[in-house]
Order: C-alpha cells, then sequence, then structure tokens
C-alpha cells in the first residue's frame, strides 16, 4: 500500500508541476503578447499612376506590353502626330505674319508722331495709328499662344513613363483611336508599402516609428521588416462610399477599423514581388 501511495503521491506532484508549467508558460505568453499588436487584414499597396490620352488621334505605336519593367522617360505610346505637326506649322507661319504687321505698325505709329508734332497729320490719324499698332500686338501675343499650344500638342502625342515601375492594366492597340482623356495604361511603381487595418482597441500605444515584422501570404516562411508611418486620421468606415449615420436611431456598436500605413524598412529584395492587393499580416511592436 505504500508503494501504491508514494505512485499516487509523485503522479499528484507531476500533474500539479505540469499544470504549473502550462500556467507558467501561458502566462509568460500573455505578458509576451501584450506587447505587440497583430491583423491579417492587410495588404500591399502603392501608386498607381494612369497614363492617358493628352490629344486625340491614331495610335501609331505602342511599344510596351502588361508586365513589363519601365524606366522614367521610357516612350510607352505615340500617337500620329501628322495633324498636329500640320497645326504647329500653321499657327508658326500665322506668328510670323503678326510679327511683321507689329513691325510695320509700330514703325507707321512712329512716323505718325512725328507728323503731328509737325501737325501735319490730325490728332485722329495719330489715334488711329495708335489703334491699330495695339491690335496688332494683341494679335501676335494670341499668334504665340495658339503655337504655344499646338507645340504641347504635338509634344503630347508621344506618352513617356513618369516613374519606375511595371506596366498594368495596358488597353490600347496600334492602329486604335483614342479620345482626349482615355485610359490607355498604367504605370504601378516599384515603391510600396502596407495598409493594414487594425481594431481601433488595438492602437492605444500604437506610434510612429514602431518597428513591425511583416509576413507576405506569397512568401510563407519569410519575415520583411518594417516601421509604422503614419495612422489615418479616421476609421475606414467614415471614408467609405455610404458612411454610417448614427444619429438615425439604429445605431449597433461595432468595432471600427483604422488604416495604419507601414514602410518597409529596408525594402524588400526585388527578387520578391510585391503587387498591389497582396495580402499580408503586419505585427507591430507596441511596447
Amino acid at each position: 500500500m505504500s508503494a501504491l501511495a508514494n505512485r499516487g503521491d509523485i503522479a499528484k506532484k507531476a500533474g500539479i508541476a505540469a499544470v504549473a508549467i502550462l500556467l507558467a508558460t501561458g502566462f509568460g505568453y500573455y505578458l509576451n503578447a501584450r506587447h505587440y499588436e497583430s491583423t491579417d487584414d492587410a495588404y500591399i499597396d502603392s501608386h498607381v499612376t494612369a497614363i492617358s490620352a493628352k490629344v486625340a488621334g491614331t495610335v501609331v505605336k505602342v511599344l510596351v506590353t502588361d508586365n513589363q519593367t519601365v524606366k522614367e522617360g521610357d516612350l510607352l505610346v505615340e500617337i500620329d502626330p501628322s495633324t498636329y505637326e500640320a497645326k504647329l506649322g500653321e499657327s508658326q507661319a500665322d506668328a510670323q505674319a503678326a510679327e511683321a504687321e507689329v513691325m510695320k505698325t509700330s514703325t507707321d505709329l512712329e512716323r505718325y508722331r512725328q507728323l503731328f508734332k509737325r501737325d501735319a497729320i490730325s490728332r485722329q490719324t495719330l489715334d488711329h495709328a495708335v489703334a491699330e499698332a495695339k491690335a496688332a500686338q494683341a494679335q501676335l501675343e494670341l499668334a504665340k499662344k495658339h503655337v504655344t499650344e499646338d507645340d504641347l500638342n504635338l509634344t503630347s502625342t508621344k506618352r513617356f513613363a513618369p516613374v519606375d515601375g511595371r506596366i498594368t492594366r495596358k488597353s490600347v492597340e496600334e492602329g486604335a483611336y483614342v479620345q482626349v482623356g482615355q485610359e490607355l495604361l498604367a504605370v504601378v511603381p516599384d515603391q510600396v508599402w502596407v495598409v493594414a487595418n487594425f481594431k481601433e482597441t488595438q492602437l492605444t500605444y500604437m506610434r510612429p516609428g514602431q518597428p513591425v515584422v511583416i509576413r507576405v501570404d506569397a512568401y510563407p516562411g519569410v519575415n520583411f521588416t518594417g516601421k509604422v508611418d503614419s495612422v489615418q486620421s479616421g476609421t475606414g468606415s467614415r471614408f467609405s462610399l455610404l458612411p454610417p449615420e448614427n444619429a438615425t436611431g439604429n445605431f449597433v456598436k461595432v468595432v471600427q477599423r483604422v488604416p495604419v500605413k507601414i514602410v518597409f524598412d529596408p525594402a524588400p529584395d526585388p527578387k520578391y514581388l510585391m503587387a498591389p492587393g497582396m495580402s499580408v499580416e503586419p505585427t507591430v511592436k507596441v511596447k
């Protein structure tokens, strides 16, 4: 009996020790977890630069394809420039004619002023010469404006990459006729960041500059580092298309989510594709 009792005591003590270890481990995990806030409601974001037609015309060149990498200044699309070259030529000719008219009226005006001093012409004749000189100058300014506009239109037949990035949403083909403002394609810059929608109750100790571990669903087992950049001044629902109207009488309290911008630090290795919309799970060390 004594042996059985001893075995029981040992088992009991072992059970108590195991429970104590579990409690200590759980409590330690709880204490450690209080220093971190994480969410799976997060995604990669980036500026998406839409490239639209600034002038109407037939597309004669498309020099890129979907997902192609481009550098700032690369030529992407060219619209037939012949019409705009002709208009620029006409406006330049009009400007030259206007300059000649300004020179003529200025010369006439100076001669009339000399004649008026000798009382050889009337005040009315001099005033008429002044009016003609002013009209010629105004016509020259208008002609120069047309030259500037036509030159800008001719330049706008070529659309260049505004930033380094990748081509997306390409919807233009050679031979197509495009209108002013029609979107041709988009460029997604290389710079990306994370938008994490944390619950408002998770923001108590969250501050800009705090370190973040970023896990991207596309790359399991790979941890990227970053830091909190800023917290949006308002919940996501407040800036939605149909924000809630709590004064209507049907208010139900729901924990709101607030977008937090997280930047990579350092930037991810280029071998890892970081595309807008990709799912991530950031963990912020708040204490």
